[in-house]
């Protein structure tokens, strides 16, 4: 008598839809929800290939993997951490132009950006979207 072995296929997630990240949102209830949503708005208009979901239990933005996810338990404001992907790594010669002093380095591979705002939002806006198009050149 012969047996058949099971076997548990195991199949990769995909990342959730961008409604998905609606629904987080809309459910949320976040003081800065407005600001979120305009930093939101701003980083997937930075380039066609940038695509969103929910990862570490906050909205995250992806083009070939995740690169930057907001910071949800900031206190007096929105951040963005923005990062390489899910693993820390090194990243030789990794620079991004960043004349408005924007970014905040916390490792090699990471950096954060904090908005106090709705009014900071507009007026960091074009030298954030200029630092996520350099930053995704490098994920």
């Amino acid at each position: 008598m012969t047996t058949k072995a099971t076997s548990k296929k195991t199949t990769k997630r995909s990342a959730p839809a961008p409604e998905d990240v609606e629904a987080f949102l809309a459910s949320l209830g976040h003081p800065f929800e407005k600001e979120i949503r305009e930093i939101r708005k701003a980083i997937l208009g930075a380039d066609a290939r940038i695509g969103e979901g929910i990862k570490w239990n906050a909205p995250s933005f992806r083009t070939s993997e995740f690169f930057a996810t907001f910071h949800l338990r900031a206190k007096d404001g929105v951040q963005v951490i923005l990062h390489l992907g899910a693993k820390k790594r090194e990243a030789p010669g990794f620079a991004i132009d960043d004349p408005a002093s924007l970014l905040e380095w916390l490792g090699k591979d990471r950096a954060s950006v904090k908005f106090r705002d709705a009014k900071d939002i507009k007026a960091k806006r074009a030298a954030f979207v200029n630092v996520v198009r350099q930053w995704i050149e490098h994920v």
